[in-house]
């Protein structure tokens, strides 16, 4: 396993020269216990900025192959000054499992995460040098084969001690029905993902990760899933 992810800590870099940072994480959730890997870019520009990021799971089998990924790219535009931007978001990804009772040969099925597309403004504050940050957001949210719904996003970045210490991270507030709960009622989904990083230099970052989350990922009620990770920022 540890040279599977070594490998793949070298392609990644390697084939990610346009992204602002990689992460690596091993996650310590209840039933969990595998290594993420994100791939992550933010890139402002004369009209706004784009961000996006690909989650790779790698917990298939006894070789830790990949199982699940998922993507989620944005949009901010805007043509005016102000705080204001009109945002628009793509999310969806596809996953896989041991299924003894699936037809493939190797014994595996594999399922996707329905197309998300998100619709809406961003509200973005900031001090002059950019070490604090926070972008409020109210999007319309279309569920594809599911439903609509209206999601609120908070993202923050504070940077202390000349930027050593980083506390980064967004929550997420959204209704879907559903989602791991087949009741037929429609539920509140939230999820945040608060990062605190110590930067040894302006490539390399060491800290974690905590996800809490509600109704989300196949578990129904609250969870809290810590990590630990590294990140080469490029």
């Amino acid at each position: 396993m540890k040279k599977n992810v070594l490998l793949l800590f070298i392609i990644l870099i390697s084939a990610g020269t346009m992204a602002q940072n990689l992460q690596v994480h091993y996650d310590f959730g209840k039933n969990r216990n595998y290594v993420t890997t994100t791939l992550e870019m933010f890139k402002p520009d004369k009209w706004g900025n784009t961000f996006f990021f690909v989650d790779f799971d790698y917990n298939m089998g006894a070789e830790k192959h990949p199982a699940l990924a998922y993507m989620e790219i944005a949009r901010c535009l805007k043509f005016w000054n102000g705080p204001l931007s009109l945002h628009v978001e793509y999310n969806g990804g596809l996953g896989a499992f041991q299924d003894t009772t699936a037809t493939s040969p190797t014994g595996n099925a594999a399922f996707s995460i329905n197309n998300s597309y998100l619709i809406g403004v961003d509200y973005g504050i900031n001090n002059a040098d950019f070490t604090k940050t926070l972008n409020l957001k109210a999007l319309f949210k279309h569920i594809a084969g599911k439903q609509e719904s209206v999601q609120l996003t908070a993202v923050w970045g504070l940077h202390f001690m000349d930027k050593k210490l980083s506390f980064t991270g967004f929550a997420d507030l959204w209704w879907e029905k559903d989602t791991y709960i087949y009741d037929g009622i429609t539920h509140p989904v939230f999820i945040t993902e608060p990062q605190l990083w110590y930067n040894f230099n302006e490539h390399l970052s060491v800290g974690s990760e905590v996800e809490f989350s509600t109704n989300f990922g196949g578990v129904q009620g609250f969870n809290v899933c810590p990590t630990l990770g590294a990140k080469w920022n490029f």
